[in-house]
């Protein structure tokens, strides 16, 4: 249904960071980067796309990334934590979304709920 999403972000370079070191573990890489914005996605192909404010974007988004497994989730969680995300959730099973549906959430440097998801 989506082509792409964009966010504001205040700190652009601290988004950067974090973004790159937490879809790593899910395949995404860094595709784009100027001092206006940046775009992750498979290689060639961002589809997140992230634009630097001059004030601090508000928070409230709320994006979930496909992960291949238990052990990606895992990942893009540790290594969002060590990239500067906030704990929103540790990576394990949610049986209140779904029977088989595997979850963890980081808040990115702006606040916004970021998750990595199997089922």
């Amino acid at each position: 249904m989506y082509d792409h999403i964009g966010l504001k972000v205040g700190n652009l370079d601290a988004s950067v960071r974090f973004y790159t070191a937490a879809l790593a573990p899910l395949g995404y890489v860094l595709c784009s980067r100027d001092n206006s914005g940046a775009g992750f996605g498979p290689k060639d192909a961002p589809a997140l796309w992230l634009y630097a404010e001059k004030q601090p974007a508000k928070a409230g988004a709320h994006i979930a990334f496909r992960a291949a497994d238990h052990s990606a989730i895992k990942r893009f969680h540790a290594d969002g934590l060590k990239a500067g995300g906030r704990d929103n959730g540790g990576a394990g099973p949610r049986p209140d979304y779904g029977p088989t549906y595997f979850a963890a959430f980081l808040l990115d440097p702006d606040g916004n709920n970021v998750e990595a998801v199997c089922t």
